[in-house]
């Protein structure tokens, strides 16, 4: 157990997690190449990317696509830190477990082979591997710059104007705004105990504590959760989005739009 305390930890987290959520907020308003766009371009575009990058088979187009992605977040004003702290890495890390398997386990030409440890790596299996990391790693990249260059209830009406149902507009829309609310439930709940604990807690007495608060934590979501709709009903919502200004799309989000899909159909066909 390292000396500060796992209470202690949990705080920093969650004031971390409301600064990267500011952060995206700020990115959102910044002059970029994707924030000047109408937001159903940015939309369709860049979901046109993410469908080309599934449906293409060859590792050099997919990388292709990546590196489009990485240069329309830099235009975007999308730092590279950020890109590599929060979407490559955590892809990296997640996706290599799924991915290292193959490196083994694909048949095809040896270009290592362990036999001490009955290990044996196939250039199929290379190929494998890397394919699934760096289509995930471009697929993420588009979505990222999606989310942090357009804000979240501009997001919700670009996709209810594409005539996506409005039962999953809602759905999202709850979503967004309910992991918030239970972040800072539980981020008041942590400093209340914390102001009320005095000295140093043993490992088994925070276990103890986390435990029973999140027992409490669920129990008080339930409830919030049920208050929450019933407040947004008796206020008239029913699912839509409603906005202070209306989409217009300019010459330049038809010229954007159709860079996007061509890109995308592009991308398709020589990856066949």
């Amino acid at each position: 157990m390292s000396q500060s305390s796992f209470i202690e930890s949990t705080l920093r987290n969650f004031a971390r997690a409301f600064s990267r959520a500011l952060v995206s907020e700020q990115a959102a308003k910044q002059p970029g190449l994707i924030q000047t766009l109408d937001p159903r371009v940015r939309v369709l575009g860049l979901l046109a990317l993410v469908v080309s990058v599934v449906l293409c088979r060859r590792l050099g187009v997919v990388a292709a696509i990546w590196l489009l992605a990485v240069v329309i977040a830099l235009a975007s004003r999308v730092s590279f830190v950020t890109l590599a702290t929060r979407v490559w890495l955590v892809v990296l890390l997640f996706t290599g477990i799924i991915a290292v398997p193959a490196i083994f386990l694909t048949p095809g030409t040896t270009i290592f082979s362990s036999p001490a440890w009955h290990l044996v790596v196939s250039l199929q299996g290379l190929r494998s591997a890397a394919m699934l990391v760096l289509r995930v790693e471009a697929a993420a990249t588009l979505t990222t710059i999606l989310v942090l260059c357009t804000p979240w209830n501009q997001i919700l009406k670009a996709l209810r104007s594409l005539r996506l149902p409005v039962e999953v507009v809602a759905m999202l829309e709850m979503t967004h705004r309910y992991v918030f609310l239970l972040v800072e439930t539980a981020n008041q709940m942590f400093e209340a105990r914390q102001s009320r604990t005095i000295g140093k807690l043993s490992g088994q007495e925070q276990r103890k504590i986390t435990a029973r608060t999140a027992g409490v934590l669920l129990g008080k979501s339930m409830e919030l959760s049920h208050e929450v709709y019933l407040a947004m009903l008796s206020r008239g919502f029913n699912g839509e989005v409603h906005l202070m200004t209306n989409f217009r799309m300019k010459l330049r989000d038809y010229g954007a739009l159709a860079a996007f899909l061509s890109a995308g159909a592009i991308a398709v066909w020589a990856g066949r």
